[in-house]
């Protein structure tokens, strides 16, 4: 097994969360992990991006090159255009709907729609209302999991024990609205593969 996944937003949407869930379930199995970060703005609504590499043999190194990254996981559609030369030609791009307006000349989300249709292979979802509708309106970034989870090469069993592991916690209601906004998304992406 190998994955690179790329993933990408702004501060405060949960990036950093994600990597964790993903990276304590990786380690769950047993698998060689590498993990980047840039999160330095992240308190003034910057821009914030992870890279994992997993694979069940050694990594040498924790950046993706252009063009390999078999998965990226976006919070916020604009950002996920930054980091599209690095999507393989096969990967998915999984991005969120509802913009988070943090700059004066914000393009149209038209255009922004646009360039992300573009993508052989993209998973559009609004994340937001979804969070909303299942009552857990903070574990929008763990609907965006759910809606890559059957790219990432684990089950949904998987990423429930690396919620547990993560949000264990905080207790059993974060937990639970955790793995029910898992579910949500992966519920949601179907639609787009199936």
């Amino acid at each position: 097994m190998k994955k690179d996944i790329i993933l990408s937003g702004v501060g405060g949407q949960g990036i950093i969360s994600i990597a964790s869930i993903i990276g304590y379930t990786a380690l769950q199995k047993n698998l060689h992990l590498k993990q980047s970060e840039v999160h330095g703005m992240s308190q003034r609504g910057g821009a914030v991006m992870s890279n994992l590499r997993i694979s069940d043999k050694p990594i040498a190194s924790d950046l993706i090159p252009f063009g390999k990254a078999d998965v990226i996981i976006s919070v916020e559609p604009m950002e996920c255009l930054r980091y599209l030369p690095y999507l393989s030609p096969d990967g998915w791009l999984i991005t969120n709907l509802k913009p988070f307006v943090n700059i004066p000349n914000y393009p149209e989300m038209e255009a922004i729609l646009a360039e992300i249709k573009k993508v052989k292979n993209h998973v559009i979802l609004n994340a937001d209302d979804i969070a909303a509708e299942i009552k857990a309106k903070r574990s929008m970034n763990t609907v965006m999991l759910g809606a890559a989870a059957p790219f990432l090469g684990f089950t949904t069993e998987d990423f429930e024990i690396g919620i547990r592991g993560i949000f264990g916690g905080k207790g059993e209601e974060i937990v639970q609205q955790n793995i029910d906004a898992l579910n949500a998304g992966l519920k949601e992406a179907e639609k787009f593969y199936k």
